[in-house]
């Protein structure tokens, strides 16, 4: 009677512990941190999720509706628009529509992957 007491109890536990154990489910990664970019600035990052190098650009540096290449050799893969303004950005480094190109508006709009290397850009006027 004793062993089938001692079966049963560890039965029991074995059974509880399987109930108690924290079931761990999938989950996609958290999103990645936003990256840095002040009020009025357009930034660009070298590297997906806001990593790499950073390039900021103003609008009173900034000809506006005037297509602005990257520097040569230098593509970007993450973007954050605070100009306050419409930004298209090309994947083409003459801002060329015969690539891929896509508009953000300006009131705040981080992309952590871009679809496409960026290689210019143009400001709007509102």
């Amino acid at each position: 009677m004793r062993e089938t007491v001692t079966a049963a109890a560890l039965i029991a536990a074995a059974l509880l512990s399987l109930l108690l154990r924290p079931i761990h489910t999938a989950s996609a990664a958290p999103p990645p941190p936003l990256g840095e970019c002040a009020a009025g600035e357009l930034c660009l990052w070298a590297e997906a999720d806001f990593r790499g190098a950073r390039h900021t650009h103003e609008l009173a540096g900034t000809d506006i509706e005037s297509c602005v290449p990257l520097p040569p050799g230098t593509s970007a893969h993450a973007l954050a628009n605070r100009t306050g303004r419409p930004v298209t950005t090309y994947q083409s480094a003459e801002c060329a529509e015969t690539g891929e190109f896509e508009t953000y508006p300006g009131g705040g709009t981080w992309v952590p992957k871009s679809p496409y290397r960026v290689r210019a850009f143009k400001i709007w006027e509102n």
